[in-house]
Protein backbone atom coordinates (compact mmCIF):
# COMPACT_ATOMS: atom_id res chain seq x y z
CA UNK A 1 0.00 0.00 0.00
CA UNK A 2 1.28 3.45 -0.76
CA UNK A 3 1.92 6.15 1.86
CA UNK A 4 -0.07 8.32 0.15
CA UNK A 5 -3.30 6.71 1.77
CA UNK A 6 -1.55 7.37 5.04
CA UNK A 7 -0.77 11.23 3.99
CA UNK A 8 -4.65 11.51 2.72
CA UNK A 9 -6.39 10.20 5.61
CA UNK A 10 -4.12 11.68 7.92
CA UNK A 11 -5.27 15.17 6.29
CA UNK A 12 -8.53 14.23 5.95
CA UNK A 13 -8.77 13.53 10.08
CA UNK A 14 -6.42 17.32 10.43
CA UNK A 15 -9.28 18.95 8.50
CA UNK A 16 -12.10 16.83 10.27
CA UNK A 17 -10.40 17.96 13.83
CA UNK A 18 -10.12 21.15 13.05
CA UNK A 19 -13.93 21.78 11.59
CA UNK A 20 -14.86 19.68 14.73
CA UNK A 21 -12.85 22.23 17.27
CA UNK A 22 -14.21 25.22 15.55
CA UNK A 23 -17.80 23.82 15.89
CA UNK A 24 -17.80 22.96 19.52
CA UNK A 25 -16.33 26.64 19.63
CA UNK A 26 -19.64 28.03 18.18
CA UNK A 27 -21.57 25.45 19.82
CA UNK A 28 -20.49 26.80 23.03
CA UNK A 29 -20.90 30.56 21.96
CA UNK A 30 -24.21 29.54 20.34
CA UNK A 31 -25.69 28.17 24.21
CA UNK A 32 -24.14 31.56 25.66
CA UNK A 33 -26.19 33.53 23.28
CA UNK A 34 -29.87 31.95 23.44
CA UNK A 35 -29.18 31.93 27.39
CA UNK A 36 -28.23 35.78 27.55
CA UNK A 37 -31.05 36.06 24.35
CA UNK A 38 -29.06 37.94 22.12
CA UNK A 39 -30.75 37.59 18.29
CA UNK A 40 -28.09 40.06 16.85
CA UNK A 41 -25.23 37.91 17.98
CA UNK A 42 -27.23 34.50 16.52
CA UNK A 43 -28.11 36.24 13.65
CA UNK A 44 -23.88 36.85 13.47
CA UNK A 45 -23.15 33.23 14.56
CA UNK A 46 -25.68 31.89 12.15
CA UNK A 47 -22.57 33.06 9.04
CA UNK A 48 -20.26 31.26 10.80
CA UNK A 49 -22.62 27.90 10.97
CA UNK A 50 -22.51 28.49 7.39
CA UNK A 51 -18.85 27.97 6.61
CA UNK A 52 -18.58 25.52 8.93
CA UNK A 53 -21.14 23.23 7.39
CA UNK A 54 -19.28 24.10 3.95
CA UNK A 55 -16.68 22.96 5.41
CA UNK A 56 -18.11 19.74 6.65
CA UNK A 57 -19.88 19.09 3.61
CA UNK A 58 -15.95 19.18 2.15
CA UNK A 59 -14.92 16.69 4.65
CA UNK A 60 -17.30 14.50 3.87
CA UNK A 61 -17.01 14.73 -0.03
CA UNK A 62 -13.58 13.79 1.04
CA UNK A 63 -14.48 10.83 3.08
CA UNK A 64 -16.59 9.11 0.74
CA UNK A 65 -14.06 9.76 -2.36
CA UNK A 66 -11.22 7.79 -0.33
CA UNK A 67 -13.48 5.10 0.48
CA UNK A 68 -14.64 4.91 -2.40
CA UNK A 69 -11.44 4.20 -4.01
CA UNK A 70 -10.44 2.32 -1.14
CA UNK A 71 -13.35 -0.19 -1.95
CA UNK A 72 -12.14 -0.14 -5.74
CA UNK A 73 -9.10 -1.12 -4.68
CA UNK A 74 -10.23 -4.04 -2.67
CA UNK A 75 -9.42 -2.45 1.00
CA UNK A 76 -12.26 -2.57 3.75
CA UNK A 77 -14.27 0.48 3.18
CA UNK A 78 -16.79 0.75 6.14
CA UNK A 79 -15.52 3.64 7.44
CA UNK A 80 -11.84 5.23 7.99
CA UNK A 81 -11.28 3.42 10.65
CA UNK A 82 -11.00 0.67 9.18
CA UNK A 83 -9.05 1.77 6.58
CA UNK A 84 -7.00 3.41 8.99
CA UNK A 85 -6.22 -0.04 10.59
CA UNK A 86 -4.93 -1.59 7.54
CA UNK A 87 -2.39 0.77 6.73
CA UNK A 88 1.23 -1.21 7.51
CA UNK A 89 2.64 -0.15 11.09
CA UNK A 90 5.16 1.93 9.48
CA UNK A 91 2.39 4.14 7.39
CA UNK A 92 -0.26 4.05 10.70
CA UNK A 93 1.13 6.16 12.69
CA UNK A 94 -1.31 7.75 15.18
CA UNK A 95 -3.85 8.06 12.50
CA UNK A 96 -6.07 5.29 14.83
CA UNK A 97 -5.84 7.69 17.72
CA UNK A 98 -7.49 10.49 15.44
CA UNK A 99 -10.18 8.46 14.17
CA UNK A 100 -11.02 7.52 17.60
CA UNK A 101 -10.93 11.77 19.14
CA UNK A 102 -12.54 13.03 15.40
CA UNK A 103 -15.84 10.00 16.66
CA UNK A 104 -15.50 11.05 20.52
CA UNK A 105 -15.66 14.87 19.08
CA UNK A 106 -18.57 13.51 16.67
CA UNK A 107 -19.96 12.18 20.14
CA UNK A 108 -19.79 15.67 22.10
CA UNK A 109 -21.22 17.78 18.84
CA UNK A 110 -24.48 15.83 18.88
CA UNK A 111 -25.05 16.09 22.46
CA UNK A 112 -24.28 19.71 22.62
CA UNK A 113 -26.56 20.18 19.46
CA UNK A 114 -29.11 18.59 20.94
CA UNK A 115 -29.05 21.04 24.55
CA UNK A 116 -29.00 24.04 22.28
CA UNK A 117 -31.83 22.19 20.47
CA UNK A 118 -34.03 21.56 24.15
CA UNK A 119 -33.37 25.49 24.83
CA UNK A 120 -34.60 26.45 21.88
CA UNK A 121 -37.84 24.49 21.91
CA UNK A 122 -38.05 25.55 25.71
CA UNK A 123 -37.51 29.10 24.43
CA UNK A 124 -39.86 28.60 21.68
CA UNK A 125 -43.25 26.87 23.96
CA UNK A 126 -42.16 29.93 26.82
CA UNK A 127 -42.56 32.67 23.77
CA UNK A 128 -45.77 30.84 22.94
CA UNK A 129 -47.55 30.91 26.27
CA UNK A 130 -46.53 34.58 26.63
CA UNK A 131 -48.15 35.47 23.30
CA UNK A 132 -51.04 33.20 24.35
CA UNK A 133 -51.10 35.30 27.51
CA UNK A 134 -50.70 38.56 25.82
CA UNK A 135 -53.73 37.82 23.30
CA UNK A 136 -56.14 37.22 25.51
CA UNK A 137 -55.57 39.37 28.52
CA UNK A 138 -54.74 37.09 31.45
CA UNK A 139 -57.52 35.31 31.31
CA UNK A 140 -58.46 31.24 30.49
CA UNK A 141 -60.28 30.98 27.66
CA UNK A 142 -62.59 28.05 27.32
CA UNK A 143 -61.06 25.34 25.60
CA UNK A 144 -64.08 24.03 22.99
CA UNK A 145 -66.37 27.38 23.25
CA UNK A 146 -68.75 29.34 24.78
CA UNK A 147 -71.95 27.61 24.37
CA UNK A 148 -73.50 24.64 26.53
CA UNK A 149 -71.88 25.90 29.90
CA UNK A 150 -68.49 24.52 29.42
CA UNK A 151 -65.97 24.96 32.06
CA UNK A 152 -63.57 28.00 31.49
CA UNK A 153 -60.77 25.82 31.94
CA UNK A 154 -61.73 23.89 29.60
CA UNK A 155 -60.54 20.54 31.51
CA UNK A 156 -63.73 17.71 31.54
CA UNK A 157 -62.41 16.94 34.98
CA UNK A 158 -63.01 20.43 36.63
CA UNK A 159 -66.54 19.95 36.44
CA UNK A 160 -68.56 18.62 38.84
CA UNK A 161 -71.91 16.64 38.67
Amino acid sequence: MSTAWDRELAALLEELLAVQDDSLEVISRKCRLLGAADTEGLALLGREEERLIERLGECLRRREDLLRRAAAEGMPAENLGALARTLPKTELGNLPQQVEVARAKARLLQHQNLTNWVIAQKSVIHLSQLLEIIATGGRLQPTYGNEGGVAATGALVDRAG
